[in-house]
């Protein structure tokens, strides 16, 4: 059985930072795709961000560009999300997806929210 567990969301102001921590078990881990997403009330579920199994890939989306970076710790079983600036308009509920499909299209690299095993969710709120 596979468990996605979230922690680090929190309140914070405008321009702070937090560090979101995600913890998949029952995976291989080593070989998973992971990524999040976040969802904010009355709007559709978007893909911030997700990595390869080594690292060696990420998308982000463009809003959170040069703010977020993703990481992961394969020892651990863990990826994180560093979250620097934030903005009220990334307030929204934060989900870790584990064992996502992924694949290229023009040069970059995408993570697909179709498939994979997901977290209950860590709630974000940036006040401006």
């Amino acid at each position: 059985q596979v468990q996605v567990v979230e922690s680090g969301g929190d309140l914070v102001q405008a321009g702070g930072s937090l560090r979101l921590s995600c913890t998949a078990r029952g995976l291989k881990f080593d070989d998973a795709a992971m990524g999040w997403f976040r969802q904010a009330p009355g709007k559709e579920r978007e893909g911030v961000s997700c990595i390869n199994w080594n690292g060696g890939r990420t998308y982000y989306l463009d809003s959170v560009k040069d703010r977020f970076t993703i990481s992961r710790d394969n020892a651990k079983n863990t990826v994180y999300l560093q979250m620097n600036d934030l903005k009220p308009e990334d307030t929204a509920t934060y989900y870790c997806a584990a064992d996502l499909s992924a694949y290229f299209s023009g040069g970059n690299y995408y993570c697909s929210s179709a498939h994979g095993y997901w977290g209950q969710g860590t709630q974000v709120t940036v006040s401006s």
